[in-house]
């Protein structure tokens, strides 16, 4: 369909020649943060010379992330340079797959993630949670800074439940590469002009090499799996991807498998380290927030390891970790191609128009978020959500293409989350934590907390 009756949409001033590319380098979550605030919900972007000039439409209200994600989601596709770029560097998995191919791989991976499933890796994260305290406190850490230490948190549970045993090589090989990687994703997608990925430059050469490593632990592991008694019964992610059947499809070839590996990987523990790092890191600043989830553990589980049966007698432990989600959204930025001419917001999008939605805006929008910018956990109870926008929040995504492991980040989260507050206060050291985003939210410094042991 052709829809042309809107307005055109407002353009964000920049230099005449570059447009807004600097602003966009420099911060682009303040540059789309701005155009909200300076333009409204609908706003046109434009970087690069002239000649090579890219134009992409911001679209930042609640309704609107709900036309482009699920109400019209068949207009708005994964087709832009940076699902490219991602597609290039991580494969064709679920993330980045389109059309068949998607809903063949949505076909065969869904059952891995049904509820019942997802309850039982609640003692594989309570696992980790365990060694990863225990190694603070023999360690006698005053201090640790806890984006990183939930990103290795998260990767060692991610693992864990990937590939079994097989945890600490394919930790250390992504905890070095995906950074780079992701910097390199970034690098290329906001090029006009940018070298063939074959060409011997030093970053191609680099990214080439990451891609060696990264490749060679997965192949590794998938073929020991395929040729073990273990891939007969075995009850890790990897081993159920390697048996996945349905009555339609055949099962993932060594590639697929590989494809859907890294990016399980990538999303899997990136929103999680994300929000249990700064939900800590937040608490470290509210005392009173921090005194509320300690009130609330120490009556629930009376000192217990929480299962999954726990989530919903932890209600409070869930609103800090959403309102870090809020604050602190892994994709800060979603970016969709239009197919068809559209309206959004009485604002034509043009056809073949690059469009994003931001969590990153949206979360902050003054329609829905009053200060937004005041951590607040009560803005999560039943009732405060029942009453916004259902696209206020949405950090996992949305529509057809929501995040097929949301159930399995928040059971991940509470747990984990849970666990480290029953032995630990925080204290925030680092009050600001510099963030920007690449494929996910990037951070620029440390987010540091003095630990407290708790007697309780």
């Amino acid at each position: 369909m052709a829809i042309t009756t809107g307005t055109e949409a407002p353009e964000l001033a920049g230099l005449p020649l570059l447009g807004s590319m600097l602003d966009l380098k420099k911060d682009s979550l303040g540059t789309f943060l701005r155009a909200q605030r300076e333009l409204g919900d609908v706003v046109r972007i434009s970087a690069g010379p002239p000649g090579v000039r890219a134009t992409v439409y911001g679209v930042f209200s609640a309704d609107g992330a709900q036309q482009v994600l699920a109400g019209e989601s068949a207009n708005f596709r994964k087709d832009n340079a940076f699902y490219q770029e991602i597609r290039e560097s991580f494969g064709n998995g679920l993330l980045t797959s389109q059309d068949e191919d998607y809903l063949r791989q949505r076909r065969l991976v869904q059952p891995l993630f049904t509820k019942r499933r997802v309850d039982g890796y609640a003692a594989a994260v309570a696992a980790e949670v365990t060694t990863l305290t225990a190694e603070w406190q023999d360690g006698g850490a005053a201090s640790v800074d806890v984006l990183q230490e939930m990103t290795r948190l998260a990767l060692r549970a991610v693992a864990r439940i990937l590939f079994g045993t097989d945890v600490d090589t394919a930790v250390e090989i992504v905890e070095r590469s995906f950074p780079e990687l992701g910097a390199y994703v970034l690098r290329r997608g906001y090029s006009p002009l940018k070298f063939p990925r074959d060409w011997p430059t030093p970053g191609n050469r680099k990214a080439a090499a990451i891609h060696e490593a990264l490749y060679e632990v997965c192949d590794r592991i998938i073929a020991e799996r395929r040729g073990s008694d273990r891939a007969h019964g075995g009850d890790d992610l990897l081993t159920l991807l390697v048996e996945a059947e349905s009555a339609e499809d055949a099962g993932f070839d060594a590639t697929e498998l590989r494809e859907q590996v890294l990016v399980f990987l990538l999303a899997g523990h990136e929103t999680t380290a994300t929000s249990l790092g700064f939900a800590l890191h937040l608490l470290g600043k509210h005392p009173e927030a921090q005194k509320r989830a300690h009130e609330e553990i120490d009556r629930v589980l009376a000192g217990r390891t929480p299962g999954a049966a726990d989530l919903d007698s932890l209600p409070y432990v869930t609103q800090v970790l959403k309102e870090a989600m809020r604050l602190f959204p892994a994709a800060p930025v979603i970016g969709r191609r239009a197919v068809a001419a559209t309206e959004v917001g009485g604002v034509t999008i043009p056809a073949g128009a690059d469009v994003i939605v931001a969590p990153w805006v949206t979360h902050r929008h003054p329609a829905y978020w009053e200060d937004a910018e005041r951590f607040d956990p009560d803005r999560f109870t039943p009732e405060a959500e029942a009453a916004r926008p259902r696209y206020a929040w949405f950090p996992f995504g949305g529509g057809p293409r929501a995040c097929i492991g949301q159930h399995f980040s928040m059971l991940e989260s509470v747990i984990a989350l849970a666990m480290i507050l029953q032995k630990y206060g925080f204290e925030a050291i680092d009050t600001e934590v510099p963030v920007g985003s690449a494929i996910t939210l990037q951070t620029a410094g440390p987010a540091r907390c003095r630990l407290v042991p708790r007697t309780a």
